[in-house]
């Protein structure tokens, strides 16, 4: 059996923190650190080292988690991309030239855009027109 790599390590280990501390004891335990350290003030008189302990924790803890989060971030919306990449690849109707579009840069991008800015105006359009042609009472049916 081989060893796991080391980007297999770190991608579990950032799935189990993305999911624990997206927990609400997560978000309980945060509570209950600060509420403890903020009664510990008068012990320690409110000094700069008693500030001190909280602002580098949390300085610690928020720039841990930036990564964690931007990498589970970044599986999300890979595998996200993969599974409508796979939609329109089965799709037979649909323009296999949309698969992988976030490989595009932003010229292209922004072409594709009004392209379909412009099938989406002309749908509109459609359903207006078709809606004004039907009768009072039906038009009053259709949701």
């Amino acid at each position: 059996m081989s060893k796991p790599s080391t980007v297999s390590v770190f991608t579990h280990f950032a799935k189990w923190a993305a999911r624990a501390t997206g927990r609400p004891g997560a978000f309980l335990g945060a509570a209950v650190i600060i509420v403890l350290w903020a009664l510990t003030g008068p012990i320690f008189d409110f000094s700069d080292t008693w500030q001190l302990v909280i602002n580098t924790g949390t300085t610690i803890i928020t720039f841990l988690m930036v990564f964690l989060i931007q990498n589970t971030q970044n599986r999300d919306t890979e595998a996200m991309q993969i599974k409508l990449d796979e939609l329109i690849r089965a799709v037979e109707s649909a323009q296999n030239t949309l698969l992988d579009l976030e490989e595009l840069d932003e010229e292209d991008l922004d072409q594709i855009r009004v392209e379909y800015e412009d099938l989406a105006k002309k749908a509109r359009e459609e359903l207006r027109r078709s809606r004004s042609e039907m009768s009072p009472a039906k038009a009053r049916e259709t949701p």
